[in-house]
C-alpha cells in the first residue's frame, strides 16, 4: 500500500482526525445542573459582570482557532475551504500533541479580505489566539495587520513560523561553518508570504537592533529574477522590499544573485537549481531548499557543493519545518496572557529552537517532534512577552 492509499484510508476510517472531548463527567442530574442549566447561568452572570473572567471559567484561555480561506495551501494552491480542512485538522493535532492547546479548524468559504477580518474579529471572544493559515500573499499581509489589535495573539504561520525556523537554522548553520550571521550574504528566492517575512526578520525590519542580528546583505528574488529598486513590474509590497534590500543594486536572474553569496534560502518551487549553479557561491555555503514536496535543488545535488543543506522534507538531514515554532509560540503567548505576538517573541523563539541542539552540518535543528522543543520555546516566548509588557493585567 502506498502513501496515498494509506492517507486516504486513515482519514476515511476515522472521518477526519479531530473530535471534541468533555473535561468533566455528566452522568447524574447534579452533574447536568452544574455543566448546563441552571448552574451555568451563574457562570454566565460572572462573565457578564467582568468579561476578563472568561479566561477563568471557559476554554478560551487554552484555545486557538486555525483560520484559513484555502487560497494558498502548501503544495496545492487555491483549493478552497472544504479541501483545506484535512490540513487544518492536522495543524490542530500538532497544537494538541505538542503543546496541549485545544485548536479548532475554521475554514471560510470566502476570500474577501474584509469579510475574513470581520469574521475573525467576531469569533475572537471564544478563542485565546488566532493562527492564520494558508492565506495567499499579498492578502495575508493586510489581513494579519488588521487583526493585530483585537486583544489576543494573532499570527500568520506561513509567514512568521517559517521565518522563525529559518532564522533558528541559520543561527546554527553559521556556527557549523564557522561564519558570523552579521557577515553573511543571503539570497532568498520566493517573494510570497514566507519569503517576505523571512527577509524582514533577517534584516531586522522594524526590530530593535539590541535583540536582532542582521545579515550583511540580502537579495530577494521572485519568479522574474532579482528584486531591485526601480524594477517596473513590482507590487507595492515588493517595492517596499526593494528599497530596503539589495544594497549593491544587483539585477538579473537567480543565478546572478547567487554569485558571492553565503546562503541560499528557497521558499518558491522545485527543481530550479543544480550543483553547477551553486559553484558561484562562497565556500562553506549554506543551502536551505524548502519548496515542498520537491525542493529548489535536491539534497543530493546541493551537498555536492554546499557545506550545510536543509530542506522541508523529513527524509533528509536538517528538516526546516514551521511545526518547530508555532506550538511553542502560542503556548508561551497563552501562558503569558499576551495580547499579541511581537518581534521580541519571534526572535526569542528562534534562539530557543536553535539552543535545542549542538549544531553540526547534519543537525542545525532539533527533530520536528522532539518533546524538548515546545517547553523551551514557550518559556522563552512567555518571558519575551512579559518583558515587553504586552500582557493582560
Amino acid at each position: 500500500m502506498n502513501l496515498k492509499e494509506e492517507a486516504l484510508n486513515l482519514h476515511r476510517a476515522n472521518h477526519g482526525k479531530l473530535a471534541t472531548k468533555s473535561k468533566v463527567k455528566v452522568t447524574t442530574k447534579e452533574d447536568l445542573s452544574l455543566v448546563y442549566t441552571p448552574g451555568v447561568a451563574e457562570v454566565c452572570r460572572e462573565i457578564a459582570a467582568n468579561k476578563s473572567t472568561v479566561y477563568d471559567y471557559t476554554m478560551k484561555a487554552n484555545s486557538v482557532a486555525v483560520v484559513t480561506d484555502g487560497s494558498a495551501v502548501l503544495g496545492l494552491g487555491d483549493i478552497g475551504a472544504e479541501a483545506s480542512l484535512p490540513v487544518m485538522e492536522g495543524k490542530c493535532i500538532l497544537f494538541k500533541e505538542l503543546a496541549n492547546i485545544d485548536a479548532f479548524p475554521i475554514c471560510l468559504r470566502t476570500q474577501n479580505d474584509k469579510e475574513i477580518i470581520s469574521i475573525v474579529k467576531n469569533i475572537a471572544p471564544a478563542f485565546g489566539g488566532m493562527n492564520l493559515e494558508d492565506i495567499s500573499a499579498p492578502r495575508c499581509f493586510t489581513i494579519e495587520n488588521e487583526l493585530q489589535h483585537i486583544g489576543i495573539p494573532v499570527m500568520h504561520d506561513d509567514q512568521h513560523g517559517s521565518a522563525i525556523v529559518v532564522l533558528a537554522a541559520l543561527i546554527n548553520a553559521a556556527k557549523a561553518v564557522g561564519k558570523h550571521i552579521e557577515n553573511l550574504k543571503v539570497v532568498i528566492n520566493g517573494a510570497g508570504a514566507a519569503g517576505m517575512a523571512t527577509a524582514k526578520l533577517l534584516i531586522c525590519l522594524g526590530i530593535d537592533k539590541k535583540i536582532c542580528t542582521c545579515v550583511r546583505e540580502l537579495v530577494l528574488c521572485d519568479s522574474k529574477g532579482i528584486i531591485y529598486d526601480g524594477r517596473p513590474d513590482l507590487s507595492e509590497f515588493k517595492k517596499q522590499m526593494a528599497r530596503i534590500t539589495n544594497r549593491s543594486k544587483r539585477q538579473g536572474t537567480l543565478k546572478n544573485a547567487l554569485e558571492g553569496a553565503d546562503v541560499f534560502i528557497g521558499l518558491s518551487r522545485g527543481n530550479l537549481l543544480t550543483a553547477e549553479d551553486l559553484k558561484v557561491m562562497n565556500k562553506e555555503a549554506i543551502v536551505f531548499a524548502m519548496a515542498n514536496p520537491t525542493p529548489e535543488i535536491s539534497f543530493d545535488e546541493a551537498i555536492k557543493v554546499a557545506k550545510v543543506v536543509g530542506t522541508g522534507r523529513s527524509d533528509f538531514p536538517n528538516q526546516i519545518n514551521n511545526s518547530l515554532a508555532f506550538p511553542g509560540i502560542f503556548r508561551g503567548a497563552l501562558d503569558a496572557k499576551a495580547t499579541k505576538i511581537n518581534s521580541e517573541m519571534k526572535i526569542a523563539a528562534a534562539h530557543a529552537i536553535a539552543n535545542c541542539v549542538k549544531p553540526t552540518k547534519d543537525r542545525v535543528l532539533p527533530y520536528t517532534l522532539d518533546k524538548i522543543v515546545v517547553p523551551k520555546v514557550a518559556e522563552a516566548v512567555k518571558k519575551a512577552a512579559m518583558d515587553s509588557g504586552i500582557v493582560r493585567k
